[in-house]
């Protein structure tokens, strides 16, 4: 059966940024079938387009990140490029950005004036900081905003050194926020015909994920800190050592400790009172994971998780991404996708996570090379061929 049209089919974005979180936004709106218009310098294009690895000259990284998405390559510094954006802007419901705050005003190109032009378009701006405050003004990156949010105090071992989260949680996540504010503010469209801005800053995205220690601090004022793998509030929840490496548990509820204390062999630890409860091993995790390891520690994970499934107690794997990316599980899901590409032939990818049973979400092909739409958007807007030769003969557009 063929799946009816995907949910935002008929949705025009513009999407102005580099590397991460604007263009995270713009996949997912173009995975759930927005058309999205990407907006790059004629020389070089979005930076993420220098990414290694390159494979035929081009970075495997965009591609990916790039999905279903069209090139414009215009320079939005010369008045024509100025003037081609604010002709686009208006066939467009939604412009998504993630520059430096005040640098659409300073190419003329301010978010009142867009909105003002087209009172039901909707503006994103993804900044470091939100759009005002004290902070507005400053540079940010992945690794900033995760220092500055708390992120790295709760991550890695009491003590040690710095660590961050492996991936650029504080951009994915803004990315996220971006796309929730897209989709509420269309619904609100839909409503009452009117657009509006989304103001979406990364430092706020990554400070709201500290649900847990919030609660804890709003509560008791007790700042939390890093504490490895293991949960900070329940016990045991973390890596466990095996004789040959580690492995994951979650036994928290009554009947997955209980069946954990049997599958050891530790009936008799559930009649100690440091660990009656969750909590109380949370306080006490030290000796209870020691103990726990003097049995672990005597065969490899395979054996524990094997164990402890069968048990039915919440285990898991410590798996690398040369692991998961060849996860059976995953494979017959479906969950990778193979896409074309102009120049690259076929790039396997990630596919998206969000499964819609009536209005499928399915990537098409991989990001395109710059400017690879140029004449065809151009032309989309009114623009004839002689128009879009002199443009390109002047370098305010580029064509792949």
């Amino acid at each position: 059966m063929l799946a009816e049209d995907p949910p935002l089919r008929g949705v025009r974005v513009i999407e102005v940024g580099n590397y991460m979180a604007g263009p995270f936004c713009g996949m997912q709106l173009a995975d759930l079938g927005a058309d999205v218009i990407k907006i790059e310098h004629p020389r070089g294009g979005d930076l993420a387009r220098f990414l290694e690895p390159f494979v035929d000259g081009e970075s495997g990284n965009f591609a990916r990140l790039n999905r279903d998405k069209r090139s414009l390559a215009v320079d939005l510094k010369r008045p024509k490029g100025q003037d081609i954006f604010r002709t686009l802007a208006r066939t467009a419901d939604v412009i998504v950005e993630n520059l430096r705050p005040g640098t659409m005003a300073d190419l003329g190109l301010a978010p009142g004036a867009l909105m003002e032009a087209d009172p039901q378009l909707i503006y994103v701006a993804v900044t470091g900081y939100g759009l005002d405050g004290p902070y507005a003004g400053r540079p940010a990156l992945d690794i900033i905003v995760q220092g500055q949010s708390g992120l790295m105090s709760v991550t890695g071992d009491e003590g040690g050194a710095p660590v961050k989260v492996g991936v650029s949680i504080a951009d994915l996540a803004a990315a996220l926020y971006a796309t929730i504010g897209t989709l509420g503010a269309l619904r609100a469209r839909d409503r009452d015909g009117k657009g509006q801005l989304v103001d979406i800053s990364m430092f706020e995205s990554a400070v709201s994920l500290a649900v847990w220690e919030s609660g804890v601090y709003f509560t008791t004022g007790e700042v939390p800190r890093a504490a490895g793998s293991a949960h900070k509030l329940v016990a045991p929840y973390q890596a466990i050592a095996a004789s040959d490496g580690h492995f994951i548990v979650g036994a928290t509820t009554p009947p997955n400790w209980s069946a954990f204390c049997r599958a050891l062999g530790l009936e008799w630890i559930q009649n100690d009172r440091r660990y009656i409860d969750a909590s109380a091993r949370r306080r006490n995790r030290e000796p209870l994971i020691q103990t726990i390891e003097t049995v672990t520690k005597t065969r490899p994970a395979a054996h524990w998780l094997t164990v402890l499934r069968e048990a039915g107690v919440p285990c898991g794997e410590i798996a690398d991404y040369g692991d998961v990316f060849r996860d059976e599980h995953l494979e017959a899901r479906g969950f990778f996708v193979d896409l074309p590409h102009s120049s690259l032939g076929t790039v396997r990818g990630l596919g998206s996570p969000v499964r819609l049973s009536r209005t499928a979400v399915h990537p098409r092909r991989a990001g395109p090379r710059l400017g690879e739409q140029s004449g065809e958007i151009l032309r989309e807007i009114g623009l004839s061929e002689g128009e879009i030769a002199r443009l390109v003969a002047d370098g305010v557009v580029a064509r792949a």
